[in-house]
């Protein structure tokens, strides 16, 4: 069986939650027995056609160029050169650029998608982007053979909303037991000193929020930030907590090891993630031992219940640091 998987920037992982669904999917595909593809941008960092067994095919990205634009035309680029092979499965893995042109897809081919949240949901769209996110979620919906959602309130939202049944399909994570403490020498940080979120920097994974609550505490211990600070509210952020010498700013780091280290000696890990499904991250916290304070959702709760702290506000992020 051949399959494409379709809807990331590529991998190796380089960016956030579905290239690193799509790595280890594709690399677990293979050692199944199945012949997988994988289309990375042409500009991702990676530039060998093949990885861990999966053939990588680089399609042109212009998001680099005309911004998030791009994503449709890089989308496009890769539906048509799907179109040229004989996939028995396509997998796209979201749709918010993608399933406009969902009537290209390749008729005699299996189409899934994995939903993604609720993309229209998110902070920083505009009223006419919502609009145009709620028409993709549709579409995405009409020209998919099968459906899959990640979280069981996605499930509920899906079947509610479409009167289809997608099915659920929880990500795992691997268990980390192989801790070393000499990776915080790094950061200068010590053990269970500091503590740590792992975000894009997006108004709706509340990192304005929990750095507030930050501000707020004087407990003497470093906040480390991981994730990329180039875009508008990452340099906004970087800005406005400038002048508190206890939150650090680290970028972006795609070391598995690494990050693992980081959330295993953090004294809290925050997940501050408010649009469903269910974050990888997330789940690489709790496969950490990490103990875990998470903003106050359904999409959280489903997959943390009782075993977390939980916050909703500034203050609330405050209150648990403080005890």
């Amino acid at each position: 069986m051949r399959i494409a998987i379709i809807g990331t920037r590529g991998i190796p992982n380089n960016y956030g939650g579905f290239e690193q669904c799509a790595e280890y999917l594709s690399a677990g595909l293979v050692r199944k027995g199945y012949e997988v593809v994988v289309y990375n941008s042409h500009n991702h960092p990676y530039q060998q056609k093949e990885w861990n067994g999966v053939e990588i095919r680089h399609c042109y990205d212009p998001e680099y160029k005309i911004g998030a634009k791009g994503q449709f035309l890089y989308d496009l680029n890769c539906i048509r050169d799907a179109r040229k092979s004989n996939f028995d499965v396509i997998l796209q893995l979201g749709y918010t650029s993608s399933s406009v042109w969902g009537w290209l897809l390749p008729k005699q081919t299996v189409i899934t998608t994995n939903m993604d949240g609720m993309e229209w949901n998110r902070a920083k769209y505009s009223k006419r982007a919502k609009a145009f996110l709620r028409l993709a979620e549709r579409l995405a919906v009409l020209t998919s053979d099968h459906l899959i959602a990640d979280s069981t309130e996605i499930q509920r939202y899906l079947k509610n909303k479409y009167d289809r049944e997608p099915v659920f399909i929880p990500y795992g994570a691997k268990l980390f037991n192989n801790s070393d403490a000499s990776v915080l020498d790094d950061y200068g940080v010590e053990p269970y000193k500091y503590s740590i979120l792992i975000a894009r920097m997006e108004p709706e994974n509340s990192v304005e929020v929990i750095l507030e609550g930050v501000s707020m505490t004087q407990t003497g211990h470093k906040f480390l930030v991981v994730g990329g600070t180039d875009n508008a509210f990452g340099n906004y952020l970087v800005n406005k907590f400038r002048y508190n010498p206890d939150i650090i700013f680290l970028g972006g780091i795609f070391s598995t090891e690494k990050l693992n280290n980081l959330r295993y000696y953090s004294n809290i890990y925050f997940h501050g993630h408010t649009v469903g499904g269910t974050n990888p991250s997330l789940l690489e916290a709790m496969a950490s031992q990490a103990l875990v304070c998470a903003h106050d959702n359904a999409f959280n709760k489903g997959i943390l219940l009782d075993n977390a702290y939980y916050f909703s506000s500034a203050k609330g992020v405050a209150e648990i640091l403080a005890r």
